[in-house]
């Protein structure tokens, strides 16, 4: 493939690729979502049908609503949009913060394990 020298060389843009961000730079430098931690086989759902014109809004919240409008794993979720679960564990924190979503965690999640059958499992795989 000839290169092409009409269009300018950029630092931030690989050809294969497309445009790169980092994940830091999507989420403003922020590593934990704003109002506590989730689990990720949470469900996802937006509460609105269209996502108002925000100027906070980033195109990755807006996608997250727009994919979000059917009920969505978060790992789901962050394998359609082609992001790191932790780059939408951030963003989900805040669109719950606007209230455009709502998660709803399973109920094993909030309960503890029951340590007998954690006990029985060791045990089970240890007699294979």
């Amino acid at each position: 493939m000839p290169a092409d020298f009409s269009r300018p060389s950029h630092d931030w843009l690989d050809a294969d690729a497309g445009p790169v961000v980092r994940p830091y730079a999507v989420t403003q430098g922020r590593v934990a979502p704003a109002g506590g931690d989730f689990d990720l086989v949470a469900f996802v759902v937006a509460t609105i049908a269209d996502v108002p014109a925000l100027p906070n809004l980033l195109p990755e919240h807006r996608g997250i609503v727009t994919a979000a409008w059917e009920p969505i794993s978060i790992v789901e979720l962050a394998s359609m949009l082609d992001l790191s679960v932790g780059v939408v564990r951030v963003l989900l924190g805040d669109l719950r913060s606007a209230g455009l979503i709502s998660l709803y965690e399973p109920p094993a999640a909030s309960q503890p394990h029951d340590v007998d059958v954690l006990k029985a499992v060791v045990n089970g795989l240890r007699a294979l």
